[in-house]
């Protein structure tokens, strides 16, 4: 059986992950991790191509000499914020009634909703993917399992689709080719870490994800094995770094470090941990400050509860509010911020269980953090890329050649990278626009956890960084957060103009 790789992107807002897995059949062996600090990247989305494509030129190179292979392109996850959920349906008839629905007929009503649907402004939005809802025939309404095997003289779909910005896509392109590589695929990431941390029955007896990054927090919203409900809010973890930034008079890096190490929600709850004292030396004048565990906790469980309220408003709002019978799953890279889960379940009443990837769906020995919550959209991804047959992202050689005729270059390699003919180094854009927007548009998002789903468009493919030592002081402010926010969402915006005045 052929052995091929998959390479994916995770581009967060502070953070850039590189994972590469290997592929024999239905085996999934994962054999790189790694992250590091992303560059140009905001809520989730790419603004300056440029500074993003340094961190991860140097990700690939890195992953290239370690493992002694050319990654020659990447699965990288679309935006999850400005993205906004709409209903889509298409409809057909048979031409022959007496013949059994297959699996080519459900893919081509997806294709038709997806076509067909008129977007609101097409220069300027996208389609990131769409996620079936129901089927139906003469006689039966379910699901495509449901209705794949029967007879009938018509087929209809009903589809949620999620529709996003072209340029946030196009700046991903744009960031692509300047690194060197070409877009495998782009996938829509809340539907692939569903897939990585949910169990079946969680999916099917209803339960809202909530994947908590660094720019974006993000809601998906599972019932009878589909899901339901997407949103998300610009607000995560660097929120909570910026506060104790500014409530203390730290450095981001500080800040960032301090939190990743003593932070926690819910101060009543610390116990002996609230009486600790940090000391903080700096190095530059030999003197020091105290900051209190708890004190820190205060300024952490603010930010935290308006997430937590604002993220229980659009549970409210979907609707499913009364049918999460397996409650709250709470994944991504703050998820791992002491108390968080216990500060959701005391706001909100549900169960809550941080969501790690399930191992069962891959392997992955040797290979540190890939079993983390913050890796689960990694692992999501390379678990959808992998659904399709003819991706293969990598080529067995330490060194690219840099000039050979295709006389010399072994037939199997031509294959394996969907590119025959060359092998040099891309020159100008690696996809022109129609075929970028073709790679993005025609991926149909699957239902996690079933086998069944559109396979991937044949598309061509061508060729904590430690504090540097204390730079300020720490300044005692008064009273935090006395005066609240107006409304669910209002003052988390508030907040965030202030926090972006003089940025880019």
């Amino acid at each position: 059986m052929q052995e091929r790789y998959i390479a994916t992107v995770d581009l967060g807002t502070s953070k850039l992950a590189l994972c590469v897995a290997k592929v024999i059949g239905e085996n999934v062996q994962i054999i790189y991790y790694k992250e590091r600090p992303s560059d140009g990247v905001r809520y989730n989305c790419v603004y300056n191509p440029k500074r993003a494509a340094a961190p991860l030129r140097a990700a690939i190179a890195e992953a290239e000499d370690e493992l002694q292979i050319k990654i020659l392109q990447v699965v990288v996850g679309l935006p999850r914020y400005n993205v906004r959920q709409e209903t889509a349906s298409a409809s057909i008839k048979r031409s022959d009634p007496s013949k059994l629905i297959e699996d080519e007929e459900i893919s081509t009503l997806k294709n038709i909703a997806l076509d067909t649907y008129p977007l609101n402004d097409s220069n300027n939005e996208l389609i990131y993917g769409a996620v079936p809802q129901s089927f139906s025939t003469d006689d039966v309404i379910g699901s495509d399992e449901d209705v794949v095997g029967t007879c009938s003289d018509t087929l209809a779909g009903n589809f949620k689709i999620f529709v996003g910005a072209k340029k946030a896509v196009r700046n991903i392109d744009i960031m692509l080719n300047d690194a060197g590589v070409a877009l495998a695929q782009a996938i829509f990431t809340p539907s692939a870490v569903g897939e990585a941390v949910l169990k079946n029955d969680e999916m099917t007896n209803g339960v809202a994800l909530i994947e908590m990054g660094a720019g974006v927090t993000s809601l998906s919203i599972y019932q009878g094995g589909i899901m339901r409900y997407f949103a998300a809010i610009p607000f995560g973890g660097k929120n909570v770094t910026t506060d104790i930034r500014l409530e203390c008079a730290f450095d981001d890096v500080l800040a960032e470090n301090i939190k990743l190490a003593f932070g926690a929600c819910l101060p009543e709850k610390l116990q002996t941990m609230g009486d600790k004292i940090i000391q903080i030396n700096d190095e530059e004048n030999g003197s020091y400050e105290n900051l209190g565990v708890k004190y820190l906790s205060e300024i952490i469980t603010s930010r935290c509860r308006e997430i937590v309220v604002a993220i229980l408003y659009l549970i409210q709002e979907s609707g499913f509010a009364d049918r999460l019978r397996c409650g709250i799953v709470l994944t991504g890279g703050s998820a791992n911020l002491a108390n968080l889960g216990n500060l959701i379940k005391e706001e909100s009443g549900y169960n809550v269980r941080i969501g790690f990837p399930l191992s069962r769906k891959f392997s992955s020995d040797g290979c540190p953090g890939i079993g983390e919550a913050e890796a689960s959209a990694s692992v999501g991804m390379i678990l959808e890329a992998a659904s399709d047959p003819y991706l293969n992202c990598i080529e067995e050689s330490a060194v690219a050649p840099v000039a050979e005729t295709k006389e010399d270059k072994p037939e199997e390699k031509e294959e394996a990278v969907g590119q025959p003919g060359t092998e040099q180094q891309p020159q100008g854009k690696l996809f022109t626009d129609d075929e970028f927007e073709k790679v993005v548009k025609t991926k149909i998002v699957k239902t996690p956890g079933r086998s069944r789903g559109q396979k991937a468009p044949k598309v061509q493919k061508p060729a904590k960084e430690g504090p540097s030592g204390l730079q300020v002081l720490w300044k005692k402010v008064g009273t935090i957060f006395e005066n609240g926010f107006d409304g669910v969402l209002g003052g988390l915006y508030d907040e965030m103009g202030n926090n972006n005045e003089g940025k880019e």
